[in-house]
């Protein structure tokens, strides 16, 4: 069945304020005064919604459930999740969190997708073809990758910022080490790597953000100067690492 493109986009706008009335980010009567309609539409396109799907907002003749909804609690239980209790999330480790801890079934693309709508996450744009992702090393060990992610990790101390320091196996995707750390460094980096070399072995290359502790950039957004190496470059070239950003 077709539809106009204002029909679509009018279905877009709809559901997006329902997600946010389901998040509790706005009231259901303030929902239905954005959208334009009474409360009793408002009710209306409550129910079709809990029987439909998100279909059951564009396509008023639809007489089968659609196999893509969702529970309407289920729906809503996530969203309040997300913002009473885990705002600031990316979408993927909320996700991991809301199915370990939670019991949350639903796929991590539907979620994510119920987030943005609502507008809990970023909706960011598709990446260039300098961006799209590389196949992974065939061999455990041949490459490692390094990051640091700096978030509010403690729940009995939800003001204090620590930076989990992980290195990754690029082949297999496991964990080799992780730390907490007061901040992203030099010292916190080298650290990690200590452990996982005098573990596992040298890698043949290491792969990194352009952070200060890896690459020298005088002006961001600008290619890093070879010329000026860094503590950890050295440190890998007297290791014979290769080094990636």
């Amino acid at each position: 069945m077709d539809f106009t493109r204002e029909a679509w986009e009018r279905a877009m706008k709809v559901q997006e304020i329902f997600l946010q009335a389901m998040s509790g980010e706005i009231s259901w009567l303030r929902a239905a005064e954005i959208i334009g309609v009474t409360p009793r539409s408002m009710r209306r396109w409550h129910c079709r919604y809990l029987r439909y799907g998100y279909d059951g907002l564009l396509d008023r003749r639809r007489r089968k459930p659609s196999s893509r909804s969702a529970p309407f609690e289920e729906v809503q239980r996530i969203l309040r999740l997300y913002r009473e209790k885990y705002g600031g999330f990316n979408g993927r480790h909320f996700h991991q969190i809301a199915c370990r801890e939670h019991g949350v079934s639903l796929s991590y693309s539907f979620v994510k997708k119920a987030l943005q709508g609502a507008g809990l996450l970023p909706k960011k744009r598709a990446r260039g073809r300098h961006r799209r992702r590389r196949e992974p090393r065939a061999c455990f060990g041949e490459m490692l990758l390094i990051d640091g992610s700096r978030h509010r990790w403690l729940a009995l101390d939800p003001e204090r910022f620590l930076v989990l320091m992980t290195v990754l196996d690029d082949a297999t995707k496991q964990l080799l080490y992780a730390q907490f750390f007061e901040t992203e460094s030099s010292h916190a980096v080298m650290t990690g790597l200590r452990e996982v070399i005098l573990k596992y072995g040298l890698p043949m290359v290491l792969y990194t953000d352009r952070a200060t502790w890896a690459v020298y950039s005088p002006t961001a957004g600008h290619v890093p100067r070879q010329t000026r190496p860094t503590q950890l470059a050295r440190a890998l070239k007297q290791l014979g690492i290769e080094h990636k950003s």
